[in-house]
């Protein structure tokens, strides 16, 4: 448990220490010992906002308190802070606090702190703990449609593209049986809504197959309309799950969501999630 919360911290302190240097997702995920992938996913769900905006929103607290506090020239204050022009320095700022840089320095000006993270791990006790079981699962492949999205943004347009496609008519070609999540260099993600491909089928124009390897699955079920329900155990897979996990660690790019054919009271729906893990 202790290895997860002070991997997260660690990578919190790294930002800190780096803020007005260049960052990169693939060197502040290193620091907590997972994949971009699996880091930006769990930091947004916990957290409320993605690394870029903490970031961002970390160097423009700075960027104030900096020019309130000394002679320093705005356009030296934004080349520090990672901005390329006063131009965008000035709109960033104005619309974080809500003033221009150069009104930050005038005597009673209204400026936002935004304080850095800190992990904290707090313990309870009397609550039921997340479902899950440990399965193996054979290789199999999947046919189906795919989007890319920024992985920032991911959590809203998901839905949004389950919606499109079952609208479109679609859902005819492909039921929906699974969705699937795939890295693609850290700051993206494929998105596939799928269903199990038979290879005697031909493969429609506009589809694509991908095979998701064999090996161990935690497998979450998840119950009750969604997107909420799904989306809640993801929370607590992240939240709880992980950081009491010791035998298991987060392996492969991906996830996968099993669907089942909706019936009756959308509240009793039933739906999983698989996390690839491997034995520690």
């Amino acid at each position: 448990m202790l290895g997860w919360v002070e991997g997260i911290q660690k990578a919190i302190e790294y930002i800190e220490d780096n803020l007005t240097e260049e960052l990169n997702i693939q060197e502040i995920a290193k620091k907590a010992h997972v994949s971009p992938f699996y880091f930006q996913r769990i930091f947004s769900t916990l957290c409320g906002f993605t690394v870029g905006e903490y970031i961002r929103n970390r160097r423009l607290s700075l960027a104030a308190q900096e020019l309130s506090e000394s002679n320093a020239k705005i356009i030296d204050v934004a080349i520090k802070y990672g901005y390329d022009s006063p131009d965008s320095f000035t709109r960033a700022f104005t619309k974080f606090h809500g003033i221009p840089p150069s009104a930050a320095r005038l005597k009673g000006a209204n400026l936002k702190s935004f304080a850095p993270l800190k992990v904290k791990l707090i313990l309870e006790g009397g609550t039921i703990m997340l479902e899950y079981k440990i399965v193996e699962k054979a290789q199999f492949t999947v046919m189906g449609k795919v989007r890319n999205f920024d992985l920032d943004t991911s959590y809203d347009e998901v839905p949004k593209f389950w919606e499109a496609h079952m609208k479109s008519g679609e859902n005819k070609i492909i039921h929906g049986m699974f969705g699937i999540c795939m890295d693609v260099d850290g700051k993206k993600l494929d998105y596939m809504i799928a269903d199990i491909y038979l290879p005697w089928n031909e493969i429609p124009e506009g589809y694509e197959t991908r095979v998701i390897p064999a090996g161990t699955w935690a497998v979450f079920p998840c119950r009750g309309p969604l997107p909420k329900s799904i989306q809640n155990v993801y929370t607590r897979i992240w939240s709880e799950w992980l950081p009491s996990c010791k035998n298991y660690k987060l392996a492969g790019n991906y996830t996968v969501e099993m669907y089942t054919p909706p019936e009756g009271n959308p509240e009793d729906y039933y739906c999983e999630i698989w996390i690839p893990v491997e034995k520690i």
